[in-house]
């Protein structure tokens, strides 16, 4: 059976989650979505022969695993992990994302698709930004992402960041966004939101700045290209514009999320 890499790497979180698995994971990972695969080759059950996983078939997984799927790519489990080249003194937001978040291929795609759309600064920022806190947790990280970057960025960069979260289980096809079978997969095909998502929802339809969030959104990309060539480098000076950077540096400027950045900084500290 022919194995669609792209399709792969996106179902698992991107290539930066993947490499943070050990062989073991990585393994299982891959027996899962060929089974998957086959399933959808030969159903006749659902359209278009896809067959997608229940939540309760989700649920039953969460033993067989050696990671937890909530947890940050930098804190991943697994049977040896990398040494992390050290930060400097006074780390940047644009050494950050390269000596812990790269490759970061999804943002920076993200980002370029948003630059390409004509997009504000503030929402291409966003789209940067809008994932890179899975380094260091997952589960709800539109609202920790927005937490680490709210000191530093403009007010609409961190709604935008905060409630894509939500909006990405909401579908809005005039603005051009549909539910992804990405999340039919990582989800269940049954799944319903938790009442925090339901109730942030309901709020954020009538909110002046619906399209902030939903904007990144439609920027996202759910079977990014692991191959593309992308870089940071085109975002150097919408960085300089709007990121407000401590001159004593991310994590040591005594701000109410130092800490969270000096955890990214030092993933290996035991304590």
């Amino acid at each position: 059976m022919e194995l669609d890499r792209r399709a792969f790497l996106a179902g698992l979180g991107g290539a930066a989650a993947v490499a943070a698995m050990d062989s073991e994971a990585k393994a299982d990972a891959l027996e899962e979505y060929l089974d998957q695969q086959l399933d959808s080759a030969v159903s006749t059950s659902q359209p278009q022969g896809k067959k997608f996983p229940t939540v309760a078939e989700l649920d039953a997984q969460i033993e067989t695993r050696t990671f937890r799927r909530g947890t940050g790519s930098l804190f991943a489990g697994g049977d040896k992990v990398k040494r992390l080249p050290p930060m400097p003194d006074r780390p940047t937001l644009v050494d950050y994302f390269n000596l812990r978040w790269a490759p970061a291929n999804h943002v920076l795609q993200s980002a370029t698709l948003a630059k390409k759309n004509n997009m504000t600064e503030e929402i291409i920022l966003a789209c940067l930004l809008h994932d890179v806190v899975q380094s260091l947790i997952k589960t709800d990280h539109g609202w920790w992402g927005a937490q680490l970057f709210e000191p530093y960025v403009p007010k609409k960069t961190s709604f935008a960041i905060r409630h894509h979260q939500t909006l990405r289980f909401y579908e809005d096809k005039e603005a051009g966004y549909e539910y992804p079978d990405l999340y039919r997969n990582m989800f269940g095909v049954d799944y319903v939101p938790p009442p925090h998502i339901q109730a942030n929802y309901k709020w954020l339809k009538n909110h002046k700045w619906y399209i902030l969030p939903r904007q990144v959104t439609v920027n996202d990309l759910y079977a990014f290209d692991p191959n593309a060539k992308v870089s940071i480098d085109p975002f150097i000076d919408i960085i300089g514009r709007h990121f407000k950077q401590p001159k004593d540096g991310l994590g040591n400027d005594n701000s109410a999320v130092a800490h969270m950045w000096r955890s990214m900084a030092r993933p290996d500290s035991p304590l």
